[in-house]
């Protein structure tokens, strides 16, 4: 997937029904290929449950793509090498060594019961130690604090090497340095061509993206840049005019600053 314009996931008219609840309603998008966006919004707008759609974790209507052919038709072990899930506040695997968390992003590579390979040990290695995590591979997962967990999570995701990752709420528990890295590490796979969608409620980090998603009400109701005053405004509305902002200078690109007001 090295084609600069290839559209690496899109959605057409996806909706998802929670019982008669709409929590997604009628929602179209494209991501590229090496493109990150931020899907961004209110408490109970929809992102989770779009991303779950767009993951194929969830029922929905409507048509998903993934490297142009509908999700549907992608083959269960393809789909599991071609795209990597990074979850909110997943629960489960706390009996689990670090190490073998980060292996589980192997599976999809592995044959069945086949024992990992050198290549599947040496990727969870680097995994492990872009996350600075490998220090801790023999402990549990159990035994790690909220942030620290996410970040083991983080390198079961990166141990797939996909062409696409979704991530919800990633940084949630997630220092201020490692929300650095975390941002490098986006770069680095953007770098390798992989397009990357990751719902966030620290604004000033999604503004860091190739592009933002605002949702509101399960709709999407803004796509723009970030240094757009239309998305500005679409953010500033759906958190009810509570946002204040602030222009500064990045290495003489000029970067925005959401405040609360």
């Amino acid at each position: 997937m090295n084609a600069a314009h290839t559209i690496a996931l899109s959605a057409s008219h996806v909706t998802v029904m929670h019982d008669d609840f709409k929590a997604v309603n009628d929602v179209s998008l494209s991501l590229k290929a090496g493109e990150w966006m931020a899907l961004v919004g209110p408490n109970g707008a929809g992102k989770s449950s779009l991303l779950k759609a767009l993951a194929g974790l969830t029922p929905a209507t409507g048509e998903v793509t993934l490297l142009g052919k509908p999700w549907a038709q992608w083959h269960r072990r393809q789909r599991a090498q071609t795209l990597a899930w990074l979850g909110q506040a997943e629960a489960g695997q706390d009996d689990l060594t670090v190490y073998d968390v980060a292996m589980l992003g192997r599976l999809p590579h592995q044959s069945w019961l086949a024992s990992p390979s050198a290549q599947d040990k040496a990727v969870v290695e680097v995994a492990l130690k872009t996350v600075q995590a490998w220090d801790w591979r023999a402990r549990s997962l159990g035994q790690l604090s909220g942030g620290e967990r996410q970040r083991v999570l983080l390198a079961r995701a990166l141990a797939v090497q996909a062409d696409v990752y979704l991530m919800d709420e990633p940084l949630a528990g997630v220092d201020v340095p490692h929300q650095a890295d975390w941002l490098e590490w986006v770069r680095c796979l953007n770098e390798q061509g992989a397009a990357v969608v990751s719902v966030l409620h620290e604004l000033n980090l999604a503004l860091q993206a190739d592009g933002v998603w605002v949702m509101s009400g399960g709709q999407l109701v803004h796509a723009g840049l970030p240094n757009d005053p239309a998305t500005h405004q679409a953010l500033s509305s759906v958190f009810q005019n509570r946002l204040q902002w602030r222009e500064w200078q990045d290495d003489g690109q000029t970067r925005w600053v959401a405040l609360p007001k």
